[in-house]
């Protein structure tokens, strides 16, 4: 049998870097195996922190540490590492490409709960000198919140983070924090900002004006904002209009930040608090835009907003609409989906019974819709008949994946309907939330996934959070 070489072994495996229980299972299958799923794994260890993994974890970062600083330690009283730990066959330290900061105070804190204080700042320190070294290159730096301690004064630290790419901050950072950090973040190509209601530091400014490029912005802040600090850094951010190419904000700017980006392709809106009009959407203009995703914003503004793109949308989520939206408007926004997305390729949508004709022409009319997710939360069983029916009649030859969302079971014969009239068609994808199944529901789907109808099956009877398609 043919080997593959490293590269197409790391590829194939970075594939899979969201299923830690297969990449588990192929550690011990080769010596090669292993030295790819471990770079892998220890990219960014701090994602599969679940299950008290945490112990594991400090206890392999500790491994490393020197003598001296063992002894340093024990000289202060704190005599944390009574085990003696082999040194790793791997120098995990130096693999990792995300450093997470609060990920590593929150074990330690949590480990050491009863200790004095000074021991645990003791042991951060120890730490964060262990992991901030020269032989190590990191592109995404997480720095929490009340965070005080300067690394960009760790030996090492300026070749460490050369390769910046990521940084996620609070605006009420540190001014002796947010100097070095400003130092380090020239490469910073992606920038989350989470905002505070008091005590934001407007030399913010600084570090957000010092990339070269900055294409990827997130921008969140809470219910009650700082109106005018949120201002300064809108207007700082508009000096990366031509650059940005991503953006996500959790409230309607105060400036006219959204329309100073013309190279945007993705744009995330989300008011999980439903309390603006986002009429800045209105006659707004992103003509290169490709991904919209929004969040309780109002469907007239959203309709505004693609009726102003350029046809270039091949993604759209619009999810929780506004309460206050009705059939009116959102019949509004599936005629601007469907006249103005000619390319679409996945959609989720809010649907009633009111808006099947145009849901109808929508089929008809996005013919690279691969993807659909409907949310229906209609108590009458006949709307999900007739969605299955549009469906069954009207759906593009490429769409196979499929979401559906609703806190009411739909008929057992639609269901059955649907799949019998799926054959000959390319095996679906199915993603069923909230509807309340029995056993026969399971037996069915079951069946069709025998025949090949059904490709693949997943049910959630309480979580709304599907990830997204990513199945084969």
């Amino acid at each position: 049998m043919l080997k593959l070489n490293k590269d197409i072994l790391y590829l194939i495996f970075e594939e899979l870097q969201n299923d830690k229980n297969t990449l588990y299972s192929c550690l011990t299958v080769n010596k090669i195996w292993c030295e790819i799923i471990v770079l892998i794994l220890w990219k960014n260890p701090w994602k599969y922190l679940n299950d008290g993994k945490e112990k594991s974890l400090f206890n392999i970062i500790t491994s490393h540490i020197s003598a001296e600083s063992k002894s340093n330690l024990n000289s202060k009283g704190i005599h944390f590492m009574m085990t003696q730990y082999r040194r790793p066959y791997f120098d995990y330290i130096n693999l990792c490409k995300h450093l997470n900061l609060g990920e590593i105070s929150r074990i330690i804190e949590n480990i050491y709960s009863l200790q004095e204080e000074f021991k645990i700042s003791n042991i951060k320190i120890v730490i964060f000198n262990l992991l901030i070294n020269e032989n190590a290159r990191f592109t995404h730096l997480y720095i929490p919140r009340e965070f005080d301690y300067q690394i960009h004064l760790i030996p090492g630290a300026k070749y460490c983070f050369s390769q910046l790419e990521f940084l996620q901050c609070n605006t009420s950072v540190n001014t002796n924090v947010l100097i070095g950090l400003t130092e380090m973040c020239s490469t910073m190509r992606r920038l989350e900002l989470c905002v505070e209601k008091f005590d934001n530091n407007r030399e913010i400014v600084k570090l957000i004006e010092t990339p070269k490029k900055l294409y990827n912005v997130c921008f969140l802040t809470n219910l009650e904002i700082d109106e005018p600090f949120c201002e300064i850094v809108e207007n700082s951010l508009i000096k990366h209009s031509n650059t940005i190419q991503y953006f996500k904000i959790t409230k309607q700017p105060i400036t006219n930040i959204l329309s100073t980006f013309k190279n945007l392709r993705i744009l995330e809106l989300d008011d999980k608090f439903r309390q603006m009009k986002w009429d800045c959407l209105l006659n707004l203009s992103l003509p290169y835009l490709q991904t919209l995703k929004s969040r309780s914003v109002p469907n007239n503004v959203l309709a505004s907003l693609i009726e102003n793109t350029k046809g270039l949308l091949n993604e759209i989520v619009i999810d929780f609409t506004d309460f206050l939206d009705d059939d009116i408007s959102n019949n509004k926004l599936i005629r601007a989906i469907y006249k103005n997305c000619p390319i679409l390729e996945y959609l989720l949508l809010n649907i009633s019974i009111f808006n099947i004709l145009e849901m109808k022409s929508l089929l008809i009319n996005c013919q690279n819709l691969n993807g659909l997710v409907i949310v229906c939360f209609e108590r009458d069983q006949s709307t999900w008949d007739k969605i299955f029916g549009l469906l069954t009649d009207y759906a593009p030859k490429n769409l196979f994946k499929f979401k559906f969302v609703s806190d009411f079971e739909c008929k057992l014969d639609s269901l059955k309907f649907f799949f019998d009239n799926w054959k000959g068609r390319k095996s679906m994808l199915l993603q069923i939330h909230e509807m309340h199944f029995t056993d026969e529901y399971f037996i069915l789907i079951d069946s069709y996934i025998k025949n090949g109808i059904v490709k693949n099956f997943r049910y959630d009877s309480s979580s709304i959070f599907f990830d997204e398609f990513e199945w084969n």
